[in-house]
């Protein structure tokens, strides 16, 4: 049992590691072309809004097919999307080959999400889920902390097709690691829903839950405003460490490394530190918010990637929070629509950071705009928690029927 954890635990790495070899050569070689800050905002938008687009229909497709199915088939798609990338960007040249390909990348990106965010509620519960979320999240963020940096060392020898490639040929050992953990974990999962009526009907009962079960909306705006931070650190990062504070591609890297350093130590904190759910949604939350203001009001690298370093490195802390409290509020047979429209819902505000940062670039300093934008998420965070401390306050019976 030991060996097929390990073959799962190692899927999700490899995953994580060519996804950010291909997100860290984006940004980083659009920005060294045209020395826009304006086009790294486009181009954020077009990598991330296909990603979030995707999730109600891929949340529909885990209840309706099997999710590890999907899982596999996610993962072999992205390497053939990573080789008819290269094709394209060498006979023809540009860097829209290198953001098509991750646009099409985050689509199959997501399918793979969904097909876990199903999975581990099945095989995991309680306590245990908790676990196996950070353990899932921790093998995410060591390949977080690898990917950029092997591809700064990639781009040290070869030109950025090099680093595609590397990436195919990861999402092709990732495949063959989940059908090792089948074969030797033989998991045992729900029998999909079996497919009646239109396509998106689920959607209706997904908008039925998230408008009638208590805390979905609250949660749903508390999120979003988490991740319009996110949005606009991840859009402007390139730019900020390489543009604004004049450091190279390799200190770009390194920032991104510690960044998942520092989510690495937080989720075995999170996975061991014994910390109520409310206690998780406060810290993230505020160190999230914190990590903002200092990313924008910076004077100089070293306090911009503290900043860098919190805002990311609490983001995960925070998706452990609203993942799990959203398992005890949304029913079983429809998590998997559910789940893909609110994460739909929660991750708008990022590629709405990408346009804002590209509508503005040139009117205003780019750390100004950070930090506009961290107050006034902020002030939705703020909202958010009082309308949910409202909720939890209120009698039995007055917020709603609970989870259904």
């Amino acid at each position: 049992m030991r060996i097929a954890n390990m073959s799962f635990y190692g899927s999700l790495f490899l995953t994580r590691f060519a996804d950010q070899i291909l997100l860290f050569l984006v940004p980083l070689v659009i920005f060294q072309t045209t020395g826009s800050v304006g086009w790294s905002g486009i181009a954020f938008f077009f990598e991330t809004l296909p990603r979030f687009v995707a999730f109600p229909v891929c949340g529909v497709l885990c209840d309706r097919f099997d999710p590890l199915r999907l899982l596999r088939l996610s993962q072999a798609l992205r390497a053939v999307s990573c080789l008819a990338g290269i094709a394209g960007f060498v006979t023809l040249g540009g860097v829209g080959w290198l953001i098509a390909l991750s646009a099409v990348s985050g689509v199959l990106t997501t399918q793979g999400v969904m097909a876990r965010e199903v999975v581990l509620p099945q095989l995991f519960s309680g306590e245990r889920y908790r676990k196996a979320l950070s353990y899932t999240q921790i093998a995410d963020q060591v390949g977080t902390i690898l990917g950029p940096l092997f591809a700064s060392l990639l781009l040290g020898w070869w030109p950025a097709e090099g680093g595609v490639v590397a990436a195919a040929i990861l999402f092709l050992a990732a495949d063959g690691l989940v059908l090792l953990w089948e074969r030797l974990a033989r998991p045992q999962l729900h029998a999909p829903q079996a497919a009646s009526g239109r396509f998106f009907a689920p959607l209706l009962v997904a908008a039925r839950h998230i408008l009638t079960l208590p805390r979905l909306r609250e949660l749903i705006l508390l999120t979003g405003a988490a991740n319009l931070i996110l949005g606009v650190t991840l859009a402007t990062s390139a730019a900020m460490v390489t543009g604004v504070h004049g450091a190279s591609g390799h200190a770009y890297a390194l920032v991104q490394a510690a960044g998942a350093i520092a989510t690495v130590l937080t989720l075995l904190w999170t996975a061991h530190g014994g910390l109520s759910l409310r206690t998780l949604g406060i810290i993230a939350t505020l160190f999230t918010c914190l990590g903002g203001f200092l990313s924008g009001l910076a004077p100089g690298l070293p306090l911009y990637a503290v900043g860098f370093v919190l805002v990311i490195g609490f983001d995960k802390m925070f998706s452990v929070f609203i993942r799990s409290l959203r398992q005890q509020i949304i029913p079983s047979g429809d998590f998997g629509k559910t789940t893909g429209l609110i994460v739909l819902l929660n991750n708008l505000s990022q590629p709405l950071a990408g346009l804002i940062v590209a509508g503005v670039a040139g009117m205003l300093s780019t750390g100004l705009l950070i930090t506009l934008l961290t107050a006034g998420a902020s002030l939705l965070c703020l909202v958010a928690a009082l309308l949910l401390l409202r909720i939890e306050m209120a009698p039995p019976g007055a917020a709603g029927q609970g989870e259904g």
